[in-house]
């Protein structure tokens, strides 16, 4: 059964339709998207611009395929790896994602608190500290979707770097060749570079997520049976999504590149520096357009982080879960969205650098990835799992490439270094 408010893919209010592919997409430029990208950008130039259009259908084939299985088992992907796996495979999953979320909750407020300071000088622990719990307390008193949908204002700073494209000098025939024509260097920084790109982009929390989110986003009436214009319909949710967090990944680059490192190489090491690509476009409030992104994409990200966490060790566990289920009836599901925030704030404190955290985050995501996206290739091939709806060969395909690539990438950097 499904939710019938993304049924149709045609009349008024459709962008109100669009579901979890949409938050999907925007979590996906979260702090450590930026932070990545502004790196990459920087220090390679224009030379990984490919990587945009390379990952794209990758991305949506891995989202498109957790999706399906959310849509049409009704299940999440952890308690269809505890059905289909032995035991050992589900633990082994479920504890890739807990310590890459962690990594990246950590990353993540530690940019927030960064950015804080360029806004008021207030200590950056004490910005930490609060948005940490502000997250926490939010994501278990109010249901997430109605959060959601105020923070999904914030990605509209995002625009800032393609406004930034319109007002400098860019040699577009290059931009144009650097994009469609992939140079490839086999130097360990270059696929360091590709392992953070493709792991900040197809990240582990978004698997779990995709497919718990569309379990849950259903409406209080009656829903109707799954069919083809059903899956149609999520397909477009999810092209939407990725499509529009891709587009931000490529301006955050190409920005990037003709800004900070239009003189040469340049590495990222503060928020101030980072905040220098809006320059062009805000003049002195480039630290204000930088935080206000970095501060409102880590407040819709952070909670998706943490509660793709509580998704797989609920189901796991076979506890009761959902971000729509109060705390009393899901005290567990909740008290790992808790301690996530908790020892994500504790790794705060020994002091990491926000910018350098953010790209090492990006780099364990994508070391992470391959295994969890070799569970979904064979859960959304599996006709015992979704019959008639099992994915097809394109998407067989998309997803395939997805983690041979993102296996290649570490194993190259890890000979050539």
């Amino acid at each position: 059964m499904h939710h019938p408010r993304r049924v149709s893919l045609r009349g008024h209010g459709y962008f109100k339709r669009l579901g979890p592919g949409i938050v999907t997409g925007a979590a996906d430029d979260d702090p450590s998207g930026i932070g990545t990208y502004s790196q990459v950008g920087a220090a390679q130039g224009l030379s990984l611009l490919w990587m945009a259009p390379f990952l794209l259908p990758l991305a949506v084939g891995v989202q498109e395929s957790t999706a399906r299985l959310g849509l049409v088992t009704g299940k999440g992907l952890g308690t269809l790896i505890r059905e289909r796996f032995p035991r050992w495979v589900l633990i082994g999953a479920v504890v890739l994602l807990a310590s890459a979320n962690t990594l990246n909750i950590a990353a993540d407020l530690a940019s927030m608190g960064a950015a804080v300071r360029l806004l008021a000088p207030v200590p950056a622990g004490v910005g930490v500290v609060v948005f940490a719990v502000m997250m926490a307390a939010a994501e278990v008193i109010v249901p997430y979707h109605r959060y959601s949908r105020v923070l999904r204002w914030f990605a509209l700073s995002l625009v800032a770097y393609v406004l930034v494209l319109a007002v400098v000098n860019v040699d577009w025939s290059k931009v144009a060749a650097r994009t469609f024509v992939p140079r490839f260097h086999f130097d360990a920084a270059n696929m360091i570079a590709l392992t953070a790109i493709a792991g900040t982009t197809i990240s582990p929390y978004l698997f779990f997520w995709q497919a718990s989110e569309e379990v849950e986003e259903r409406d209080d009436g009656p829903t109707t049976p799954v069919d083809r214009p059903h899956l149609v319909a999520m397909r477009v949710d999810v092209w939407t999504g990725m499509f529009s967090g891709v587009v931000a990944m490529f301006a955050i680059m190409c920005t990037a590149a003709v800004t900070l490192g239009a003189s040469g190489p340049v590495n990222i090491g503060t928020a101030e520096q980072a905040a220098k690509a809006l320059e062009p476009l805000a003049g002195s409030f480039a630290k204000v357009l930088f935080s206000l992104g970095i501060i409102g994409l880590g407040l819709l990200a952070v909670p998706v982080l943490a509660g793709s966490t509580a998704y797989a060790v609920a189901e796991a566990f076979h506890w009761n879960e959902g971000l729509s289920r109060r705390m009393k009836d899901a005290r567990g599901f909740y008290s790992v969205i808790i301690g996530s925030m908790v020892i994500g704030l504790s790794l705060v404190g020994f002091g990491v650098n926000p910018i350098r955290a953010l790209y090492l985050s990006a780099i364990f995501n994508g070391v992470t990835a391959p295994p969890l996206i070799l569970l979904i290739v064979i859960l959304a091939r599996s006709r015992g799992v979704l019959g008639e709806f099992r994915s097809g060969r394109v998407s067989l395909v998309a997803t395939s490439i997805a983690g041979i690539a993102m296996t290649i990438f570490p194993v190259v950097a890890l000979l050539k270094s």
